[in-house]
């Protein structure tokens, strides 16, 4: 029994070595095999794509007998269409505008491009590769970020509010929903800053019709802040983007900031015209009394002395002058 049992593990370790000794002799390059850029692959929305997905070895590939499907399977509903298909020198896009490079085809590069990367693109996607006889396929999931667009204003509450001001802080289109907004304050007395949640109100996220999301965060001033700051988190940003808003106004001076800054521009615009139509109006007049006391009529009794002289004129020299003035006026 114990030299049957032994036979047969001698028999067992030749047949192994015969194995490997085969798989040894068989070229890597006789097994079709693809590679891609890890599982998961981002990408920011409106933004150009390429998936990576090639076929290793130095043996160039012969495109006449090659095929290449690419699939994509939405996360939503799990359904797989395809993407785009070429067979030899044949290529069809079911999506428009993507494609892959011809002269990449040959070093065994067949990866993806998109254009204008939207987000109905997202979801996984599969690399299938025909080289007659052999197949190989990989897949990767592509994920489709929308960063925010924020804004930061202040706002004048209606009356039922009790007047109270508020500062808006509002984030656009991005995507996906998931967003986190915070508020920061800073004082004379705490110039370190610090994080509030009491008087915040933080509204829903509201989803547009290209399936972005909008959302609006509002925090009540107070009299003893004088700086606050927003800070948005998003998976698309890679920092959070910080707003601030400064009051430059405190105590009873700050509920009518805005109101005072209004009223000193109209007095502005105000004032400047009628300084300029004040300018004209007098050198008008004086040019008008100016011009009425040249050309006016000479009598030998209201004539006053010219530059200045105080003899007495004799009668010839004033005829001349009064002849002279007469036909300067004439002509």
């Amino acid at each position: 029994m114990a030299v049957r049992e032994a036979a047969a593990s001698r028999w067992l370790r030749r047949f192994l070595w015969l194995l490997l000794l085969l798989w040894g002799c068989v070229s890597p390059a006789d097994f079709l095999i693809v590679e891609m850029e890890g599982k998961n692959q981002t990408v920011l929305l409106n933004d150009n794509v390429t998936i990576s997905c090639k076929v290793p070895g130095s043996t160039p590939l012969d495109t006449n007998i090659m095929g290449i499907i690419w699939y994509l399977k939405h996360q939503a509903n799990e359904t797989e269409h395809e993407v785009f298909v070429m067979y030899a020198d044949i290529q069809k896009a079911f999506r428009p505008g993507a494609s892959v490079s011809p002269a990449g085809l040959e070093k065994g590069d067949v990866s993806l491009h998109l254009p204008g990367v939207q987000l109905r693109d997202a979801g996984e996607y599969r690399c299938n590769v025909v080289v007659t006889p052999e197949e190989a396929q990989e897949t990767v999931f592509l994920k489709v970020l929308a960063s925010p667009e924020c804004t930061l204003f202040p706002e004048q509450a209606m009356v039922k509010d009790d007047g109270d001001k508020y500062i808006l802080c509002k984030a656009y289109l991005f995507y996906p929903e998931d967003i986190t907004i915070t508020w920061h304050t800073w004082t004379q007395k705490n110039p370190q800053g610090q994080e509030i949640s009491a008087v915040i109100t933080t509204g829903p996220a509201i989803k547009n019709e290209d399936g972005t999301f909008n959302i609006t965060s509002r925090v009540r001033l107070e009299h003893n802040v004088t700086t606050y700051q927003c800070v948005i988190s998003h998976i698309s940003l890679p920092t959070p983007y910080r707003l601030n808003f400064t009051q430059f106004r405190r105590g009873s001076e700050m509920g009518n900031a805005w109101w005072t800054i209004n009223i000193l521009n109209i007095a502005g615009y105000i004032a400047i015209p009628v300084a300029a139509a004040a300018i004209i109006g007098l050198i008008y007049c004086y040019k008008k009394r100016y011009y009425s006391q040249l050309f006016s009529p000479i009598s030998n009794t209201s004539r006053k002395p010219p530059f200045g002289r105080h003899d007495p004129v004799p009668q010839e020299e004033t005829k001349e002058l009064e002849l002279g003035a007469l036909t300067a006026v004439r002509s």
